[in-house]
């Protein structure tokens, strides 16, 4: 497998953090990678964590990493690209601290859903056109 900057999608990332006002999330601790030959079949895109135990050892802040699979996420639109990034900043926990929020009651379609509508009401509000 092979990685590479990924700086499109930083830029979603940081545009979602700012327009949801995901206030808990430091945009320069999310870092953004794209994977080039992925096995996994069902898996747009994935985010990575130091455990706390690694922070500690290593002297390191807390980070996030999200993957994004090239093979999968770059055929998507623009709403799909955008979803998957709501859909992996929700993994991260209120706390920042190197966890994960599961998908069970937190991360579901309905709130991805709720989420986009939010992030295309700010752009209309704003006159961005979509």
């Amino acid at each position: 497998m092979r990685y590479t900057d990924a700086p499109d999608v930083k830029h979603l990332v940081e545009e979602a953090i700012a327009k949801l006002d995901f206030t808990h999330i430091p945009p320069a601790k999310i870092l953004c990678m794209r994977s080039h030959g992925s096995k996994a079949r069902w898996t747009t895109a994935r985010i990575h964590s130091l455990s706390q135990a690694w922070q500690t050892a290593l002297g390191l802040e807390p980070r996030y990493l999200i993957e994004v699979i090239a093979e999968r996420y770059d055929g998507l639109n623009q709403q799909e690209k955008e979803k998957t990034i709501i859909h992996e900043l929700l993994h991260i926990p209120m706390s920042f601290h190197g966890g994960f929020r599961p998908h069970k009651g937190w991360v579901t379609k309905r709130r991805i859903d709720e989420l986009y509508r939010q992030l295309k009401d700010h752009d209309r509000i704003r006159g961005i056109p979509s």
